[in-house]
């Protein structure tokens, strides 16, 4: 065995997997959202969040707007776990926040259409019955499990930003902004995909330099992979001058803004601008195209600069960059850890195997999927052609499902992110859950494939959930009555 060369296409997979989800995933997708995490930890009301979310809110009230607005947001898992992280600290209750955090990524508006569009209807309504109906299922398990802990939580929650007063229509607006910055940049709409002008630039090389790249990092677009184009790696150098310079300018910033912090500002619009466009390289230059999104985060970027002077106060300013900061630090270590890992792994695992493991509907063929789901995650959307990819390998349509579920919520990196917001034993049951109802998603979805009645599965999956619930509770009064003798 060539241990050398495996070690080589090991660390080849491993940084092509972090430099692709670097220059095409963090800048539009991920940087926006840790802003709107800050501005949710800075400047949302606590009584706002648990008005709603919050752990004594009226479940019929909390569950489903946790539902709601993660099916507006069409976001992978790492996107969404610092909005998670934000509604979470702000004194949401366990229960919502985890409904949140399994529903926006799979089974949000735009996933649903498109995998509607490329691979059936049914499949796609499945994915929203079941995606609801256990996302709610397990925010309510998770919940239950914890409830001690959360009480303690909710006791102890973080009031130092509960002294602003009301949540004033300033404030209100300027997040809103943020979300649609977010939504403008990521969306896969006609409006903000097709290009409308385009300019050259007469920068020769950077044709070589992207081949270079593409023989450096090896990839193969039908197995989802991206690679690294020229304007990825530019988008890369632009990310690592960015994070110099928040250092220096975010770190401090209780101190007051300096020198760095406007130049981390100004370096994240250019950024976000650059990413927003689509970069050709040709023999004799660089075509460089405008498509609507660079126009509407134009738009939004402008926007919010006028606001932040004219809508927060320089102690809410402050704020808001320093819990932004503080998601950073948090949050993007670990992803790039998970996201390297997932790469390494991505080399031993075979789209091959797919016949043999989930050929299918069986508990073995449904657990590949939920596993397949882990280690060759994918960014939101992308999962819908691989999963296409996946059928025509002979994948049985109930294991495709439980892939559909499991590979948004349960990537290496946000396991390994979300295990640092809410600690390893909840994120690990809440890991448990995930891969168990994604596995009973697809054998009732594959049974329904196979030809048994569609009310014998609905009877089935009703009884399972009473079944569940029951002990479930017992559980809960044992736990109580422990508590009392204490």
């Amino acid at each position: 065995m060539d241990i050398l060369g495996l070690l080589v296409k090991f660390l080849q997979g491993g940084l092509g997997s972090l430099a692709s989800y670097l220059a095409a995933h963090v800048l539009l997708c991920l940087l926006p959202a840790f802003f709107i995490a800050g501005g949710m930890s800075a400047l949302i009301e606590r009584e706002s969040i648990m008005r709603f979310l919050g752990r004594k809110a009226p479940k019929y009230i909390s569950y489903p707007a946790a539902a709601a607005a993660g099916s507006l947001l069409a976001v992978c898992s790492c996107t969404i776990v610092p909005l998670f992280a934000g509604i979470y600290k702000k004194g949401a209750g366990l229960g919502p926040a985890i409904t949140f955090l399994f529903f926006a990524p799979a089974a949000n508006i735009l996933a649903l259409a498109y995998t509607g569009v490329a691979i059936g209807a049914d499949l796609a309504f499945a994915r929203l019955f079941l995606s609801l109906a256990f996302g709610i299922g397990i925010g309510m398990i998770m919940a239950l499990i914890f409830s001690k802990e959360d009480a303690a939580r909710e006791n102890k929650a973080d009031d130092a930003f509960s002294q602003h007063g009301g949540m004033h229509k300033g404030r209100t607006i300027f997040l809103l902004v943020m979300v649609a910055l977010l939504l403008s940049g990521t969306l896969k709409l006609g409006f903000l995909t097709n290009t409308y002008t385009q300019f050259s630039l007469p920068i020769k090389g950077l044709d070589t330099l992207q081949q270079t790249l593409y023989t450096l990092v090896p990839f193969d677009p039908a197995k989802g992979e991206e690679g690294v184009s020229a304007q990825g790696l530019i988008l890369i150098v632009l990310l690592v001058i960015i994070a110099l310079f928040a250092w220096r300018g975010f770190e401090k910033i209780h101190d007051g803004a300096n020198f760095w912090t406007w130049g981390a500002f100004g370096l994240i619009v250019f950024t976000l601008l650059v990413a927003s466009t689509k970069m050709e390289p040709y023999a004799g230059g660089l075509n460089v195209l405008i498509p609507g999104k660079t126009f509407a985060v134009a738009l939004f970027l402008l926007v919010l600069g006028i606001m932040t002077g004219k809508s927060l106060t320089n102690e809410e300013r402050t704020d808001w960059i320093w819990e932004s900061w503080h998601f950073i630090k948090q949050i993007f270590p670990l992803l790039i850890v998970g996201v390297f890992a997932v790469g390494v792994i991505r080399q031993l695992i075979k789209p091959e195997w797919i016949e043999f493991l989930a050929g299918e509907n069986t508990v073995l063929g449904n657990l590949a999927g939920v596993i397949f789901g882990v280690f060759m995650y994918f960014p939101t959307l992308v999962e819908v052609p691989i999963a296409k990819m996946f059928l025509n390998l002979g994948m049985h349509r109930g294991p495709l499902l439980a892939y559909l579920m499991a590979d948004p919520e349960l990537s290496l990196q946000s396991i390994l992110i979300t295990a640092t917001i809410i600690g390893k034993k909840k994120a690990w049951t809440y890991v448990f859950w995930v891969a168990l109802f994604s596995t009973l998603a697809g054998l009732l979805y594959g049974a329904w494939i196979d030809g048994a009645s569609l009310w014998l599965i609905v009877l089935y999956l009703a009884a399972m959930l009473v079944v569940l619930a029951g002990v479930l509770w017992l559980v809960n009064r044992r736990k109580n009555k422990i508590t009392v003798l204490e």
